[in-house]
C-alpha cells in the first residue's frame, strides 16, 4: 500500500490539492467546486507516471524503477482509467467557464496556456528535445509548472468563472514566486538522490556540477532564503498577524532542516515522505494561517 500511494504518485496529487486550496485561501478567492480538484489530482498522477511508465528490466535505476517494472500491466490500467476520468472532469467544468474561455484576448490565453505547453516539453518529443535533461534549468522547469499549476489556475478557474479578465495581482505574484522556489528546492533536493545514475548520464545536474556541500551551501539555502523573502513581502503587504507570519515560517524551517540532512544517503521514501512531504506541511500550515488566525 505504502509503494502504491508514493511510487504511484497519488501523493504529488494529495499535495497538489492541498497547496491549491492554501493558494485560493491566501489569495481570497472561493474555493473551486470538488470536480476541479479531482481534475487537477488526476492530470498529477498522469503526468508523474508518464516518467516511469516506459521503464524496462535494462534501465532500472531505484527500487522505484523496479515496482513500475514488476507492476507494469496494473500502471497501465492505471494510466489509462485516470486518463478517462481526467477528461470525463475536464467535460463537467468546461460549462462553468465556457463563456469566460470565449471573452479571453491573446494575452489571457498565453497567460493560461503558457504552463500546461512547458509541462508538456517536460517530457518533450525525444530525449533531446525534452526539458527534462536541460540539466540546471530542469527543476526550475518543474518548480514554474507547480507553482503555476497551484498557485494561480485557481486564480484563473475563479476569474474565468466570474467572466473577469485575466489579471494576475501583487498577491499573485508574489505567491507565485514563494511557490516556485520553495518547489524547486525540493527539485533540486531530489536530484541528490539520483546524483551516480546522473552522473554516468553526464546529466549537469547542481549536484553533478558543484557537488553535494556546494549544492547545498551555494544553491539549496540561498534559493530557501529567496522564497522566504518573497513570503516577507506577502506578509508585510497585508500586515498579517504575528500567529500567522509564525504558522507560514514553520515549512521554511523544516526545509533548511531538510536540506542540511542531506549530508548523509537517504532512503527513496526519505525523499518521497519527508522532502516532498514538505509540500503538504506548507499546504497545511497556509491553510491554518488563514482559517484560525
Amino acid at each position: 500500500m505504502k509503494k502504491t500511494f508514493f511510487f504511484g504518485n497519488y501523493f504529488y496529487g494529495v499535495c497538489t490539492v492541498a497547496l491549491s486550496i492554501e493558494a485560493a485561501l491566501q489569495q481570497r478567492i472561493a474555493l473551486a467546486p470538488i470536480i476541479y480538484y479531482l481534475f487537477i489530482f488526476c492530470a498529477t498522477v498522469v503526468f508523474y507516471i508518464k516518467a516511469y511508465i516506459s521503464e524496462t528490466v535494462n534501465t532500472v535505476a531505484n527500487e522505484r524503477s523496479l515496482w513500475y517494472v514488476q507492476n507494469k500491466k496494473s500502471i497501465f490500467t492505471t494510466q489509462a482509467t485516470l486518463t478517462v476520468l481526467l477528461v470525463f472532469f475536464g467535460l463537467l467544468l468546461t460549462p462553468n467557464i465556457i463563456d469566460g474561455i470565449k471573452a479571453m484576448n491573446v494575452k489571457s490565453i498565453a497567460t493560461i496556456v503558457i504552463f500546461p505547453i512547458v509541462g508538456l516539453l517536460y517530457y518533450g518529443f525525444d530525449a533531446k528535445l525534452s526539458l527534462r535533461n536541460t540539466h540546471w534549468l530542469k527543476p526550475f522547469v518543474i518548480g514554474f509548472v507547480w507553482a503555476g499549476l497551484v498557485t494561480l489556475f485557481p486564480l484563473f478557474y475563479a476569474q474565468l468563472q466570474a467572466k473577469e479578465p485575466i489579471i494576475l495581482s501583487q498577491t499573485s505574484c508574489l505567491l507565485f514566486i514563494k511557490n516556485l522556489m520553495f518547489i524547486t528546492v525540493l527539485a533540486i533536493m531530489f536530484d541528490i538522490k539520483d546524483y551516480a545514475t546522473d552522473y554516468n548520464k553526464q546529466l549537469k545536474t547542481f549536484v553533478v556540477s558543484f557537488g553535494l556541500r556546494k549544492t547545498i551551501f551555494y544553491i539549496l539555502i540561498p534559493l530557501t532564503i529567496i522564497g522566504f523573502v518573497s513570503f516577507i513581502f506577502f506578509v508585510i503587504s497585508h500586515h498579517f498577524p504575528l500567529f500567522r507570519i509564525v504558522v507560514n515560517t514553520i515549512p521554511f524551517i523544516l526545509l533548511l532542516w531538510v536540506i542540511y540532512s542531506l549530508h548523509q544517503r537517504k532512503s527513496i521514501f526519505y525523499y518521497l515522505i519527508t522532502i516532498d512531504g514538505l509540500m503538504l506541511v506548507k499546504a497545511i500550515c497556509g491553510i491554518i494561517g488563514m482559517m484560525y488566525f
